[in-house]
């Protein structure tokens, strides 16, 4: 090495952002959408008791945050988010219900990071919480999925089913 130590140096090509957002995010989506098939159709608007959600608010919570970043990072002016446990509207609670709107918020919101250039998304925006890039803000999104996948997971073994559903 040029500065005298014994290391070895690796020379590795810049990473793809854009692919790396895109496929984060498809990686996510992929999962959830896996846990929410693995599940029996009774189980959308079970409750395990007064202070828990169910798999449909779930769910329409992590749409509502695809929604909301997607269109902070479009530039669009955000809805204001609402107050206190998000929970589904009727129309959402049923598995054939849950999964149709997650596929559409899912779609939407791989579009929209496929729609940026890596310059783009490396670009500083402005959020809520202060400024990020739309990279950061599609890590979140994925990072977010991730979470609420987890507690499906649970959900799963509540219901005796301690199977590994992603393939």
């Amino acid at each position: 090495m040029e500065d005298g130590s014994s290391a070895k140096r690796y020379d590795f090509p810049p990473m793809d952002i854009q692919k790396s957002a895109v496929d984060t995010l498809k990686g996510a989506f992929s999962i959830l959408l896996q846990d929410l098939e693995a599940l029996p159709d009774d189980s959308f608007d079970k409750s395990f008791g007064p202070a828990t959600r169910t798999i449909a608010d779930i769910v329409y919570e992590v749409n509502l945050v695809n929604d909301h970043v997607g269109m902070v990072i479009r530039g669009e002016e955000p809805f204001a988010w609402p107050d206190g446990w998000i929970h589904a509207p009727e129309d959402f609670r049923t598995k054939e219900a849950v999964i149709t709107g997650f596929k559409r918020s899912s779609e939407k919101t791989v579009a929209t990071a496929e729609s940026f250039s890596v310059d783009q998304l490396e670009e500083t925006i402005q959020t809520e919480q202060g400024p990020t890039t739309r990279y950061k803000r599609c890590q979140f999104m994925a990072l977010h999925v991730w979470y609420h996948s987890g507690q499906l997971n649970f959900i799963q073994t509540l219901l005796g089913d301690d199977g590994w559903h992603w393939k």
